[in-house]
């Protein structure tokens, strides 16, 4: 009987999968799908598409070509805490002559079998823009189990505005479709973004399929079908990555070139070759960069002159970055005017580094602009030019064959560190006496955090005291310089207080000035930390500063890489002066781990030796980026050096 049940299962299992791939009926929905009460491939989802389906196709309408779209979503709610996701907002393009339309739009909620409509009155209709509006409803009679269905037409004029398509969300799905039927005179690039593969990749072409009246010429249409099947969702709930748009699967479609039924062609997307022309004869970008000559007769002559080139480029970066304050805009399109803004003394990304890369050239120093995608924009494709994809310049030199990537919009970053939310793998440098090519970003490479205590007992009052001395390097040093500028001395030391585990307490600061550097912070602590002796036997953690409270890395799989932005190290060395008439009943076990060739090394020593206790922690995670395959690996890792952290134990016992 068992075996007979489980196979009955399978099989009605299997018979929803092939149902799903069908077209499905609006309003229809299935015993199967009103009994589920989880999803099997993930116990941990609130909510699970059941059913989505789009079809793209292009329409004659009143004598005028339309892009249509029609959008069909079924969707579980397994608890209430998916009820987020009955509230639907719908995108819609506009400008000042033409705007999408929505039609045909019907929303359900099915309790069971009962059905709950969506009336019109309770769609809103809500402007963000000039270039946008929003169309918003929220499903009624919501209750754990409903199933939420909603399907609507979008006609839009905007060729160049062909949406792609997510297969992946932030809930799983069973089943996501793809379908457009796009006329031979329109061609759009297309890619495929994230990890996970199509099942259903199919593209043919239909002959004479389109047709506009007073054109005797019908045109050919590509036929595509694009489908995933038990899609995981995308998770964001750790740190260390980069943009999510970088890694969710999803479809790009992007217009290269519209045919005209007159023989004419537009052509939207360009060669590298074109946009280094365009670029040179920009007046937002190559022509701000010839004005060489103002800024000779605007700086004193010795900044141009005085010093070997890597001097002279040091000393115009420093007085770049003191002249202007930058107002926090990006882009690379702005109106960038480096004469107004030199003498306004603030300009934007553009307009700052821009006049650096100017200084630059007039003091005989080769400079070229390096156009960026910042951090939380995303990676440029490399496959063709997409501006868009663009929103961030820099400079960049070579002298004496080493080079060095320069961004004046901070007065915080030496010469040569780029801010983190520049690290973003590569950019293009943009040579106007050559071509432009691809360039890997180089992250500073000496990140260091580290500390060094002394911790000694005083068993009269039942205390111990000493001294922290720490340093930073790298990005560190710069994040504590901002963290000075940000905090008075007193909310600082009180927030360094609250990280500490016990009764710490810091009775003296001091800021090391005199062995302070442009790239390193050096302060010492003085310390004493209560109630630390408890009568005969002392317990104690050695670890006063703890570099990870918590493992940050605890998703059951992850498929995206680890991206720490730079290449890190710590280091936590501490002395441990045995208390007299006290010995040793216990001591940590030393730890050694590694990972691949030197991609993370972890060792971790707790020695005795001369009446006192040497512990050693020294964590090096030597790569910026770890690949989705060490993902595992690093997790475990991260757990052992929490562990350590958190649960090292010294016990001193009374002789």
């Amino acid at each position: 009987m068992r075996s007979i049940i489980i196979t009955l299962t399978l099989f009605f299992i299997n018979s929803y999968c092939f149902y799903a791939q069908q077209p499905d009926t609006f309003g229809r929905v299935t015993d199967y799908e009103r009994n589920l009460t989880s999803y099997e491939k993930d116990t941990t989802a609130n909510a699970l598409v059941l059913y989505e389906r789009g079809d793209n196709y292009f329409k004659v309408i009143n004598r005028y070509v339309r892009l249509v779209k029609e959008y069909h979503v079924k969707i579980k709610l397994f608890n209430e805490k998916a009820f987020d996701e009955a509230t639907i907002t719908i995108p819609l393009r506009r400008t000042q002559k033409s705007s999408e339309k929505l039609t045909n739009i019907k929303a359900l909620t099915h309790n069971g079998t009962k059905q709950f409509n969506v009336l019109p009155k309770e769609i809103f209709t809500k402007d963000i823009n000039q270039y946008r509006t929003e169309k918003s409803f929220t499903f009624p009679k919501l209750e754990k189990g409903s199933i939420i269905e909603y399907t609507y037409t979008v006609v839009s004029p905007f060729f160049y505005n062909f949406r792609g398509w997510n297969f992946q969300w932030s809930i799983p799905k069973l089943y996501s479709e793809f379908n457009a039927k796009i006329p031979g005179n329109y061609i759009y690039n297309r890619s495929l973004i994230g990890t996970l593969k199509l099942d259903v990749n199919d593209a043919s072409i239909k002959k004479e399929c389109f047709h506009i009246d007073g054109i005797p010429k019908s045109a050919d249409c590509e036929i595509l079908k694009y489908a995933m099947k038990n899609i995981p969702s995308f998770k964001i709930e750790e740190d260390y990555m980069l943009a999510p748009s970088n890694y969710i699967s999803r479809l790009d479609f992007e217009l290269s070139e519209h045919r005209l039924f007159n023989g004419s062609i537009d052509r939207y997307t360009k060669t590298w070759n074109d946009v280094d022309k365009e670029f040179k004869n920009d007046k937002n970008i190559g022509r701000q960069l010839s004005k060489t000559g103002f800024f000779e007769n605007h700086v004193p002559n010795e900044l141009l002159t005085t010093g070997d080139p890597l001097t002279r480029a040091k000393n115009i970066y420093t007085f770049v970055q003191q002249h202007f304050t930058w107002n926090k805009r990006y882009g690379i399109y702005r109106k960038a005017r480096v004469k107004e803004a030199f003498e306004e003394r603030k300009g934007n990304v553009s307009e700052i580094n821009m006049s650096l890369i100017n200084l630059l050239n007039a003091a005989k120093i080769k400079t070229n602009l390096m156009l960026l995608s910042t951090r939380s924009q995303g990676l440029p494709k490399k496959t063709h030019p997409v501006m868009s994809d663009f929103n961030y310049v820099i400079a960049k030199i070579t002298i004496d064959e080493k080079e060095y990537f320069l961004d004046a919009t901070s007065k915080y970053h030496p010469f040569g560190i780029l801010p983190f939310r520049t690290l973003n793998v590569y950019g293009r440098v943009m040579d106007f006496k050559n071509h432009s090519y691809w360039q890997n970003i180089q992250p500073e490479a000496n990140n260091l955090k580290q500390a060094r205590a002394v911790i000694s007992f005083n068993l009269e009052e039942q205390k111990a005291s000493g001294i922290i001395d720490v340093v930073n390097t790298g990005y560190n040093a710069i994040n504590k310089k901002i963290t000075f500028d940000n905090y008075t001395e007193d909310v600082y030391l009180k927030n360094w207080e609250k990280k500490i585990a016990g009764d710490f307490e810091i009775i003296n600061y001091k800021l090391n000035k005199d062995r302070s550097t442009e790239t390193m912070v050096s302060e010492r602590f003085e310390y004493e930390l209560q109630n630390i002796i408890n009568g005969d036997i002392i317990y104690l953690n050695p670890f006063l500063i703890r570099f990870f409270n918590k493992n940050p890395f605890t998703l059951e799989k992850r498929n995206y890489p680890v991206d720490f932005g730079y290449p890190r190290k710590y280091k936590y060395l501490t002395t441990i002066k045995i208390p007299e008439g006290y010995k040793i009943q216990e001591l940590p076990k030393n730890q050694r781990i590694k990972l691949g060739e030197n991609l993370v090394i972890l060792r971790f020593l707790a020695e005795a030796q001369n009446n006192q206790v040497g512990i050693s922690f020294n964590l090096d995670l030597n790569n910026s980026t770890y690949s989705s395959k060490d993902y595992e690996n690093l997790k475990q890792i991260f757990k052992q050096i929490t562990n350590i952290q958190q649960n090292s134990l010294l016990v001193f016992k009374k002789e």
